[in-house]
């Protein structure tokens, strides 16, 4: 299994090479999205780690360009605190970002959950509970019965995936995390964020949502009626 990290942080991209090699991945390095273009065309990695911050072309770009061509699965790295940052990349098609800094622990979870998702999963064809229509493989959403296409990220769509196939119960933030971050990652904020977004989507008045809903202390579910005239 192919690693490609891009990172101008050349002791950073150290660390994370050393780390993977010693989970048995092999592991190829950039430090510029010219070079890190460059090397995915050539080598064809099974997985991007890639830096926002980078010269020559940032890591957004490169991001933009891959998802032009490829479904590449990318793990962006970024800034603690830096939320602009973190929506960017997934809006752009990122499949999960992990922020500095990062122990080598949370970074192999990290991967291999991506790597397993990726590989791994055998998505239905299509979710259907009341007016959610949701195409896991094409990561797009029809709400009936205006049959709005709505285009979701990677996270948006495992999250919504989650929550339609246990549809009238309630899920616990764990069980949440694991499904969307996979085992040891996650935590609360981050799926915050993701839900907020999520609702901004879909939800006719985000700040009353009618679709997912949130059981403080607990987790969230798509509770209730769903069905809207």
């Amino acid at each position: 299994m192919k690693v490609l990290v891009v990172d101008d942080d050349r002791v950073l991209a150290d660390v994370i090479t050393f780390t993977l090699r010693r989970e048995g991945f092999d592991v190829i390095q950039a430090h510029d999205g010219v070079a890190g273009l460059e090397r995915w065309a050539t080598e064809h990695p099974d997985l991007i780690i890639l830096d926002v911050n980078m010269p020559k072309i940032g890591g957004f770009e490169v991001c933009r360009r891959i998802r032009a061509q490829a479904d590449t699965p990318i793990l962006m790295l970024t800034v603690r605190g830096e939320e602009d940052d973190i929506v960017g990349g997934l809006e752009l098609g990122a499949d999960d970002y992990i922020v500095k800094p990062f122990s080598p622990r949370q970074l192999v979870a990290r991967v291999k959950a991506i790597i397993r998702r990726a590989g791994g999963q055998t998505l239905p064809k299509e979710l259907s509970v009341g007016n959610l229509n949701l195409v896991p493989g094409k990561r797009e959403l029809f709400i009936n019965p205006e049959k709005e296409s709505v285009s979701l990220t990677p996270l948006e769509n495992r999250l919504l995936e989650c929550l339609m196939f246990n549809a009238g119960q309630v899920l616990t933030f764990e069980i949440i995390f694991d499904h969307v971050w996979g085992p040891a990652a996650g935590d609360r904020d981050m799926l915050r964020q993701l839900v907020r977004r999520l609702r901004m989507k879909i939800e006719p008045d985000p700040s009353v949502p009618i679709y997912i809903q949130t059981v403080p202390g607990l987790g969230y579910g798509l509770l209730g009626k769903m069905d809207q005239d």
